[in-house]
């Protein structure tokens, strides 16, 4: 078994096409896996029956012509799947059975990929940490009582303690590259638009993303393949010409050039973090590439625009959860009271918190001293990265203030939580792709990583830089296992 969860999800299906392994050895190995890290709690609902059931008709079949044959994949319960509970993380969606699929994870299946299960997730994706879910925080495998990131917690733990070859999140503010920093795995969010959000529960819907959470940059391109189709459900989906992003890989970025933004040098950042940057900076010369030095002069707007930006989105969507129709209800006097109890009763603390703070922005007298302007700072941060791709192919930051944290050390500290997310929701106010690799260690042997950020639907070339760094960095998570029992 320790062979199989070792395998990238490219190997293991080289390994399924040439007979070598049957989809069923695979499956019950994760399965087997997944079941000794309980502790983790990384998952929400399990598959497993069903997981193997499939496994065992595609051994029977044998069609090796799908990008994903016969493979297993968990996925993040913020994806809608036909006829499997979908909870977002929260109370008010506990008792959820969609009666539909969402379009990414109907892609995965379509290509011959197995569900194993639904992975745990910040409540309705908000959170930094796996903390704020309905059903328990998540256990990252780098270490004990230590955080995996958020929102997408789950997915990155799952897959960093080898119970899934790759899984795919949502990003909003950075939801897969942090997490994906946290545990030493790769996140890639994609350009808005580039993957469809039909079927995906709504956080923030002009800032929400899905996208692929991977062992290595081969694996992320092999998703990307996989996941990034233009979709007719999604007004926001984008219709334009898709690449081949797998077989496209090259390790070939001589001349490429790299900006690197002054901004991002923010007070109080770690020397570990800084230094990690700067080894990123001279591996980019080592293999060719130009170093450019750069402005984005409304960085330090970005998180408390985004924090309007993303409550009050969260505001509106969140709305449609009332107990009528669907999700948890409570009991009432009156409809109103039923209204009341439900959402109070529902929603967790920090959702309430984004719900409050959303309503509050756009209500009279406040929307345009708000709401109104943080739009327009929005649009002056993507006015920066427009005039800073005028003369660089990427930029170079890190991905994250800090390594993981502890359980619990910033839980009553919202303003901190958030400051995780400071290197990462510029690119998701402006629509750009971006990708976190894992680039070194800290003190402690927690991983730390780099953010390589894109020109929008230049997916192949962030690919590409990021493939040649991760060749020469050659990072190992070396996890000892503590939490298999």
């Amino acid at each position: 078994m320790s062979d199989i969860i070792n395998l990238t999800l490219s190997a293991l299906i080289d390994k399924i096409k040439n007979k070598e392994l049957s989809s069923q050895e695979i499956t019950k190995a994760y399965i087997a896996r997944a079941e000794k890290s309980k502790d983790l709690n990384t998952y929400i609902t399990t598959d497993f029956e069903n997981a193997i059931e499939k496994a065992k008709k595609f051994d029977e079949k044998g069609n090796f012509d799908y990008k994903l044959p016969g493979v297993p994949l968990a996925v993040k319960d913020l994806f809608c799947t036909n006829n499997l509970k979908t909870t977002a993380g929260s109370k008010i969606l506990s008792n959820f059975i969609p009666s539909y699929e969402s379009t990414v994870t109907q892609h995965l299946w379509d290509e011959g990929a197995i569900l194993l299960g639904k992975l745990n997730c910040d409540e309705f994706a908000m959170g930094s940490s796996n903390e704020t879910s309905f059903f328990g925080n998540v256990e990252s495998p780098v270490g004990k009582k230590v955080v995996p990131g958020g929102s997408s917690g789950g997915s990155a733990s799952a897959l960093a303690a080898k119970l899934t070859p790759a899984t795919i999140g949502t990003d909003t503010g950075g939801s897969i590259r942090q997490p994906a920093s946290f545990t030493g795995t790769v996140g890639l969010k994609p350009t808005y638009g580039s993957c469809s959000r039909y079927g995906i529960v709504a956080f923030a819907s002009s800032l929400d993303q899905a996208g692929p959470m991977t062992q290595d940059v081969s694996d992320a391109a092999l998703m990307l393949d996989v996941i990034s189709k233009y979709d007719t459900k999604d007004s926001t989906s984008v219709n334009f010409k898709r690449g081949d992003y797998f077989k496209s890989l090259s390790s070939n970025i001589k001349g490429k050039k790299i900006g690197i933004p002054k901004e991002y040098r923010v007070d109080g950042m770690p020397k570990e973090i800084e230094s990690l940057w700067q080894d990123g900076i001279t591996l980019l010369k080592k293999l060719g590439a130009k170093i450019i030095d750069i402005s984005l002069p409304h960085t330090k707007y970005a998180l408390p625009a985004y924090y309007i930006v993303a409550p009050a989105e969260a505001s509106s969507n969140l709305a449609r959860y009332d107990g009528v129709k669907y999700g948890y209800r409570s009991e009432g006097e009156n409809l109103i009271s039923m209204y009341e109890n439900t959402r109070s009763e529902g929603f967790g603390d920090e959702v309430k918190r984004r719900i409050m703070i959303g309503t509050y922005v756009l209500s009279s007298g406040y929307y345009d001293a708000y709401y109104l302007k943080a739009q327009k700072i929005r649009r002056l941060i993507k006015n920066d990265f427009d005039e800073a791709y005028k003369s660089v192919d990427a930029i170079l930051t890190p991905s994250t203030p800090s390594s993981a944290f502890k359980i619990g050390d910033k839980t009553d500290d919202p303003v901190s939580m958030y400051l995780n997310d400071i290197f990462t929701v510029p690119v998701n106010l402006s629509g750009l792709p971006a990708i976190s690799i894992p680039a070194g260690k800290d003190k402690n042997n927690y991983p730390l990583g780099l953010q390589l950020i894109g020109k929008a639907f230049e997916e192949q070339n962030l690919l590409d830089i990021s493939y040649s760094m991760e060749k020469e960095l050659s990072f190992k998570n070396n996890l000892q296992d503590w939490w298999i029992k």
